[in-house]
Formats: C-alpha cells, structure tokens, sequence
C-alpha cells in the first residue's frame, strides 16, 4: 500500500459536525499514481455526489491532503458499511477508501485485497476548517 495513505490528514468545512459512531470517506478523484484532467475529476466527483445524494445517507464534504507534498483531494464522509464502501470506491476506479470506527482510522485497498488497516485515531488527523471552498 502506498505510504501517502499512512500520511494522511483531513479538513472539512465545519467544525460541529456530528460524526456517525462508523462512516467511510471515498473520492472520485484520480487514484494515486494516476494524473487525470480537472475536468475528469470534478465530473467523477459531482457524479459521486450524485449517487451518495440518492442514497438519503448521512455524508460530509471533506478533503484529504497530504503534509508533506501539499497534494489535496476533497472526498465525501458517509454513512456506509465498510463492504459497500469499498464497493463504491472500485466503482469510482479508486484504489482504497477510508473507514472509521468509533475514532479508529482504517484505510483499506478497494478490491479483493481489501482489508481495514490501522492508520490512526481519526479525530487526530482531522486539522480545523479552511473556509468554505470544499462544497
């Protein structure tokens, strides 16, 4: 598994949120090592939203970064069974997804690799809210 997954913070627009006691955090955007237009990405993102929208599930825009190259990708928290989460994440070409318990961070490959991996406690990786211009 590629070392920037154990590197990972994240942001989100808000600093109240109430997290679900379990949800997982998926991206459209390009999986890692990949480079795909802006254009791409944004399409795979709003298409994304789309689907988790219908679902009528609990989700939060929050983005990803990494400290150490800067590089930032907005996902979406959700309400969503690790199994199901993974599903969504090698239907958006993703290579792994996060999932939280309680405050236990996971990351975990989306396909037949996948298992939850200990990274941290979440609420430790979680930096304040930069502005609004995630959603």
């Amino acid at each position: 598994m590629h070392p920037a997954y154990f590197e990972v913070r994240f942001r989100c627009t808000d600093d109240d949120i109430v997290w679900p006691p379990s949800f997982s955090i998926i991206t459209a955007y390009a999986t890692t090592g990949e480079r795909w237009s802006e254009q791409k990405n944004r399409s795979a993102d709003m298409r994304l939203q789309r689907e988790l929208r219908a679902m009528q599930i609990w989700m939060h825009r929050v983005s990803g970064y990494s400290p150490s190259s800067g590089h930032t990708e907005p996902g979406w928290a959700v309400e969503m069974p690790f199994e199901m989460a993974c599903d969504t994440g090698r239907c958006y070409n993703q290579d792994a997804i996060y999932f939280i318990d309680g405050d236990q961070l996971f990351v975990s490959f989306c396909d037949e690799r996948r298992k939850q991996i200990v990274v941290d406690g979440f609420r430790t990786r979680l930096d304040p809210p930069m502005g609004s211009d995630l959603e």
